[in-house]
């Protein structure tokens, strides 16, 4: 048998993507293929379970537009498929008087990506965190939270009612270009189609490699890991509350988030993984470390970082130091408040020439399409990422073009 599509990767991208294409297009035999013995495994099931705004996007970008879409149609999906999930909003809050332009910055970055924020005065903040201080804030309405989990089944589901095939413990080893169909070499068997699209994740530029394109960038995988607060200081955080990102580091910075199971977890610091799947402080992968340690481009980044980069491998060693963290917005927390909990990862494409890949990057192949970075807001705009897949796969008139940005943009594991 030929599939019309095949995708590779279960997590929610990918399952978004199969929804989508038996949904629009009735009748055409779709594959998704996945290595591991559930859905969601990885970035999907890791996360931090926001359902992001887009604030901090540079307009008109993937990023910037498919969140803000994302963020609608997540929260009516959720709706109409009883999913647990709440528009909460969150706050973003200066400390110190040299974030106040940086603040001031970021509310002009979200009124002109056409979100719902307000910048508030010291005193309005007790309003929203009574337990949180600062010198200005930002509330942004339109943010929420949900177990992407959840919604990553639900998908599967619908996927599989539309007609899809949904094959789990299929991890692909090869692709071979025949002339009439691509053959999927993978754990479960051979696998043949007609077009391939690549949601791989973690192993997106591996994948795309083995279909022979040409990806000039690497994932670089970094964890980021997180404190729980312990249940009797639950109540210090009403919702989610952030610092204002540092402009000149890619990632967002210690922050609070109230998760849809009542729990609250800090963080994430954001350290380099020596694992692509690795969780733990002690998961090695010889293989993973030596491309990272062995491509050029990786220390262009590290160079370029190295001041927060340290304070980041700091945090992740002592508790202590990630606690001073949380003290920047909540004073009153103590090293006895809170407890390590789950650690993400998130594959992070890295051009040739240092370069972050700073948005959602598709890449086309001979008979293919790879999504080579989808990190956060991916869960978030899954809904419209799965849409534009299937309107370039199918020819629709929506189809998003393969182009990359980079920049210093901010990131959460």
């Amino acid at each position: 048998m030929i599939h019309d599509i095949a995708i590779i990767g279960g997590g929610i991208v990918g399952l978004s993507t199969a929804r989508t294409l038996v949904e629009r297009a009735p009748g055409t035999s779709v594959l998704l293929v996945e290595k591991e013995l559930g859905w969601g495994r990885h970035q999907t099931g890791n996360n931090s379970g926001v359902i992001h705004s887009g604030l901090y996007y540079k307009p008109g970008s993937h990023k910037a537009r498919f969140a803000r879409a994302g963020s609608r149609s997540m929260v009516e999906f959720c709706r109409e498929h009883g999913i647990a999930h709440e528009v909460c909003g969150k706050l973003v809050v200066a400390t110190e008087p040299e974030e106040l332009p940086l603040l001031d910055a970021l509310h002009e970055r979200g009124l002109a990506n056409e979100l719902p924020v307000r910048r508030i005065a010291a005193s309005e903040i007790a309003d929203f965190e009574p337990h949180v201080r600062g010198l200005a804030a930002l509330h942004v309405a339109s943010t929420g939270i949900v177990d992407y989990g959840q919604v990553a089944e639900t998908y599967a589901r619908l996927a599989v009612a539309g007609g899809a095939r949904l094959v789990q413990g299929a991890k692909v080893h090869g692709i071979h270009h025949r002339t009439d169909a691509v053959t999927l070499e993978t754990t479960a068997g051979e696998f043949r189609t007609r077009f391939v699209v690549n949601c791989a994740g973690l192993h997106s530029d591996r994948i795309a490699r083995l279909e022979g394109a040409r990806t000039d960038m690497r994932i670089v995988p970094f964890r980021g890991e997180y404190y729980e607060l312990v249940p009797q200081r639950r109540s210090l955080v009403r919702n989610l509350v952030y610092p204002v990102p540092n402009p000149n580091f890619p990632f967002l910075g210690v922050h609070f988030t109230r998760m849809i199971d009542g729990t609250v977890h800090a963080g994430p610091n954001a350290v380099l993984a020596t694992k692509r799947e690795g969780y733990r402080k002690r998961d090695v992968d010889l293989r993973d470390l030596a491309e990272v340690l062995g491509y050029r481009a990786f220390w262009k980044l590290a160079r370029a970082n190295a001041g927060e980069g340290l304070k980041e491998v700091w945090r992740s060693v002592s508790r202590r130091a990630f606690v001073r963290s949380m003290q920047r917005m909540i004073p009153e927390i103590t090293i006895d408040d809170v407890v390590p909990t789950h650690a993400g990862v998130r594959a992070q494409a890295l051009l040739d020439d240092g370069r972050l890949v700073d948005d959602f990057h598709f890449l086309p192949g001979e008979r293919a399409l790879h999504v080579c970075n989808a990190p956060s807001p991916a869960a978030t705009a899954s809904i419209e990422i799965g849409g534009a897949i299937a309107d370039q796969v199918l020819g629709g008139p929506r189809a998003t073009p393969t182009t990359t940005s980079t920049s210093n943009g901010r990131h959460t594991p």
